[in-house]
């Protein structure tokens, strides 16, 4: 399966931008919004999470080869559990229900993964 249709390939086409020195931040955080995306669980469906460099982040993936990559580079060869969200979804509600700032990465084994910075915790 390629990229999800809903929203990815805008994402995509805003992620390469940003890597040739177009990118328009704006646009790429409205590209992340509104991507449908694959979000890692565990096994009892919790979002799954990584802390890189002391910070938490939620890596999502924008289809389901890029989530098999992720998989085989940490040494994991079963299909992992996902649920796909909107990025919106994932900003608005998963990053504040965390009990610490975190951030979001794109596509983190890819070519071109994208970072984005973590977020304050909303009270």
């Amino acid at each position: 399966m390629g990229a999800l249709d809903d929203g990815c390939g805008e994402l995509l086409a805003e992620i390469d931008a940003f890597y040739q020195g177009f990118g328009q931040p704006d646009a790429l955080t409205a590209a992340l919004r509104s991507a449908l995306l694959l979000v890692p669980v565990t096994g009892d469906d919790r979002l799954l999470t990584s802390d890189y460099g002391g910070l938490t982040w939620i890596c999502v993936f924008t289809s389901e080869v890029a989530y098999a990559r992720y998989l085989a580079d940490r040494g994991e060869f079963e299909h992992g559990g996902f649920r796909a969200l909107l990025g919106s979804r994932v900003v608005d509600e998963l990053i504040p229900a965390l009990d610490r700032p975190a951030g979001v990465v794109v596509d983190v084994a890819g070519a071109s993964p994208m970072a984005f910075p973590p977020m304050e915790v909303r009270a």
